[in-house]
């Protein structure tokens, strides 16, 4: 169950925030084998003041932030991280340059989910993929 954060300017954020959300999903499924319905995205969305950035990157710069449970494969995440470069650019037009990706691994058991912590509960989807 990835929990995704985006951030960046409020601008841009509100015009490609369904077309992301897509994006990075279908990324996610691909990548992790994810369900559908299994969508955790937060849009932090920024005002210029409050988002300083390198002169190099353009208005749409985007931050992409997924926290996960430990345990997939280092080709798993490479993949992940092709496919929103992928997807991402392709949903939205922003270039790749202007798009930057953190992957955060937590061992099950740091997180707690419907009153468990992760590693007692039935999950729909593998990790270890």
């Amino acid at each position: 169950m990835p929990q995704v954060k985006i951030y960046g300017l409020r601008t841009s954020l509100e015009k490609h925030r369904e077309d992301l959300s897509k994006a990075i999903h279908q990324a996610l499924m691909s990548a992790f084998g994810m369900p559908e319905k299994k969508r955790f995205q937060r849009f932090i969305a920024l005002e210029p003041e409050g988002f300083i950035f390198p002169e190099e990157k353009s208005q749409q710069y985007t931050i992409i932030e997924v926290s996960m449970f430990q345990g997939r494969s280092i080709e798993a995440k490479k993949q992940l991280i092709k496919l929103l470069y992928t997807h991402v650019h392709e949903h939205t037009g922003i270039a790749n340059d202007d798009i930057e990706i953190t992957l955060f691994e937590t061992p099950m058991e740091n997180w707690g989910l419907r009153g468990l912590p992760g590693d007692e509960l039935m999950l729909s989807y593998q990790v270890k993929v």
